[in-house]
């Protein structure tokens, strides 16, 4: 049993219930199942518990600081605080060629600013030695972004929040006056999607150098998984995609901080604008998405 008190975000179903069942499976002593639907979350639990875990559950909508705020409040109530934070919580646009920016809005505001919220009550209560994961994807990767300005100010040493920032609602004014082109993204399939985790990926660039008590804030690409969110399309299972995310946050050296890793616990250059990926290339994206089309 590893005495630790762990929370997941967004784990009702997909990556994050098999990021819990896995911190379950390595004997971490608390493990929490979030959502913000009470129902949904709670049945999660049931399910695990059925399997022969025990994981808790409570409510949390990452983009609603009052929730956020209680569940803090439990947490340093009940336990102290917290050692590991698994932020999974996200959403991904419905077409995927195409966005509106209300939806863009929104994807970027569950996504990425949200993670601020959780700064902002979460970290506070953190351990030291505790342990941050921020969930990306290789559609998060750099690479994505074709931009030369952009990519020079989100992939420099001494980047801030305002850098990011100022990079979103670049990309949000784009989409809201039709200014967008496309030259400036690798390929534009669930650009929306792509461009909130490029944010998350360059925000654990700003985080981890910024907080103290030895914490290790890292981004993970935890693979091509079979989940709704990917139409049940991928190479790994729901099973399989919470091992890296929970070797990061078991095993990984506590030095290992402000990194990007891959599924297979590799660590990929997340600054290298030439990396190639298949997430980039556009044979590739064309093929998948004609299959998803096919699908509907």
């Amino acid at each position: 049993m590893t005495d630790k008190v762990a929370v997941v975000t967004g784990s009702n179903k997909g990556i994050g219930y098999g990021i819990v069942k896995e911190l379950c499976s390595r004997g971490v002593s608390t493990v929490y199942l979030t959502a913000r639907d009470v129902k949904r979350g709670q049945q999660s639990v049931e399910n695990l518990k059925r399997e022969g875990f025990k994981p808790e559950f409570h409510q949390l909508d990452v983009t609603d600081s009052k929730s956020v705020e209680n569940f803090a409040k439990h947490l340093k109530q009940k336990h102290g605080g917290l050692d590991i934070l698994i932020n999974n919580a996200a959403i991904i646009q419905q077409n995927i060629m195409k966005t509106t920016y209300e939806e863009a809005k929104k994807v970027m505001d569950v996504n990425y600013r949200s993670m601020f919220i959780i700064e902002k009550y979460l970290f506070p209560i953190l351990k030291q030695n505790a342990r941050v994961i921020n969930v990306s994807s290789d559609l998060g990767h750099i690479s994505n972004l074709k931009n030369s300005y952009w990519i020079n100010r989100l992939t420099k040493d001494d980047i801030e929040v305002q850098d990011i920032d100022d990079f979103v609602d670049w990309f949000l004014a784009s989409i809201k006056n039709g200014t967008l082109k496309e030259e400036d993204f690798a390929v534009t399939a669930y650009l929306a999607y792509r461009m909130s985790k490029v944010a998350v990926c360059a925000l654990t660039r700003v985080q981890y150098r910024k907080i103290d008590r030895n914490i290790s804030i890292n981004s993970l690409h935890p693979g091509f998984v079979k989940t709704d969110m990917t139409q049940h399309n991928g190479f790994m299972t729901v099973e399989q995609s919470g091992k890296t995310p929970v070797y990061l946050a078991l095993d990984c050296d506590q030095s290992v901080k402000g990194k990007f890793i891959w599924y297979d616990k590799s660590e990929n250059d997340w600054t290298n604008r030439n990396l190639a990926l298949l997430c980039t290339d556009k044979d590739s994206v064309q093929k998948y998405v004609t299959l998803l089309i096919s699908r509907t």
